[in-house]
């Protein structure tokens, strides 16, 4: 693990780091904010995945939640949004597929199935290596934004026993049904759409529910809302299995970090409360 920076912050520590990934069979970088309670003992660790065009450093420089974070003791944790440095076919031509938009998924379909495994690096690697070099204990959150939303509640729903809390700002709550999925899906994982389900998070949260309650705020004013995030399939599927779902729709809110700047609280709170 290569440290790249670290400064002091609300009394803890931020830092930017990379390691070579066994998932991806690249270099990543990540980030961790180290809250000042570390100094006694470890702390639970929140991660965070960032949407399209994203990667390791957008949250912790737009979401303005590190000041709450070290109060309540949170260690929170970034991740790349795609493994990089492939310079695959086509991995750089559109800003919605490939480079910067792995979609937190393990591939299957050539050239992406050797390098695109994010599902798997996010979910079991990146854990691993944090709960190894770092104060945090087994207590594990995981929420995002946009695709880094539909990561995180696809990683919780999938892995339950893993990760013990999940939220969302604004998810790409059924990939299978609107273009950005069908487009990444299609690409990464093939035709077979039975496939895809197992990483769309309306059609896991039909199946089976998450054992904690987990909340999601979406922008009414959001320009991505009908055509590409239709978070009413999440209500419908938490209507099948059971699922405890609070999800709150913003009015005047739209896609941006303004947005999750404004409820960050909230979910570091919602968190908090399951993992503290």
């Amino acid at each position: 693990m290569e440290t790249r920076s670290e400064q002091a912050c609300f009394g803890g520590k931020i830092g930017f780091y990379s390691h070579a990934s066994t998932a991806t069979g690249t270099v990543m970088r990540f980030g961790v904010y180290q809250p000042p309670q570390v100094r006694h003992g470890k702390v639970p660790a929140l991660y965070y995945l960032a949407g399209l065009t994203c990667n390791e450093e957008t949250f912790f420089i737009k979401a303005g939640a590190l000041k709450l974070a070290s109060e309540l003791g949170l260690m929170l944790v970034t991740s790349d949004t795609s493994p990089r440095g492939l310079n695959l076919p086509g991995e750089a031509d559109a800003w919605d597929f490939g480079l910067a938009a792995g979609f937190y998924l393990d591939a299957v379909a050539e050239p992406w199935c050797h390098h695109y495994r994010m599902g798997s690096y996010v979910d079991q690697e990146l854990p691993a290596l944090i709960e190894a070099n770092f104060p945090a204990n087994d207590r594990r959150g995981i929420f995002g934004h946009s695709m880094g939303g539909h990561g995180a509640l696809v990683t919780a729903l999938r892995n339950p026993a893993h990760w013990h809390s999940a939220s969302a700002f604004a998810p790409i709550a059924n990939p299978c049904a609107v273009p950005w999925g069908e487009k990444a899906f299609g690409n990464y994982l093939g035709d077979d759409r039975e496939r895809w389900k197992n990483w769309d998070a309306a059609e896991l949260m039909q199946r089976r529910a998450y054992p904690q309650p987990i909340l999601v705020d979406q922008g009414a004013a959001d320009q991505f809302l009908t055509a590409q995030l239709q978070p009413q399939s999440l209500q419908a599927a938490a209507a099948v299995s059971g699922q405890a779902l609070t999800l709150r729709m913003r009015e005047g809110y739209d896609h941006s970090y303004w947005f999750v700047q404004t409820f960050i609280d909230d979910h570091l709170r919602h968190h908090a409360k399951i993992l503290l």
